[in-house]
């Protein structure tokens, strides 16, 4: 007799994913604010700006994705490369 795999149906609702969604960008207020009340030691001075952390973050993400754009013109073969 073969086992059935179980699904992960949870996200499948459109009311669920918005539910968890919302809870995740709570999640990062939270985190945001909380972030202006603990000190922090950082070894140069701009590391102890407020939410500094989340601002280089986002910009080394948004760089990563600027430069695999680029990269991928670079790296890129043709559709035949390998025939």
């Amino acid at each position: 007799m073969k086992k059935r795999k179980k699904e992960l149906t949870f996200l499948d609702s459109t009311k669920n994913r918005t539910r968890v969604r919302n809870y995740f960008y709570i999640s990062l207020l939270v985190l945001l604010v909380v972030d202006f009340f603990v000190h922090k030691h950082g070894h140069f001075s701009w590391e102890e700006a407020p939410v500094f952390f989340a601002v280089y973050g986002f910009i080394s993400c948004v760089s990563l994705i600027f430069i695999a754009k680029v990269l991928r013109i670079v790296v890129k073969r043709k559709e035949d490369y390998y025939d």
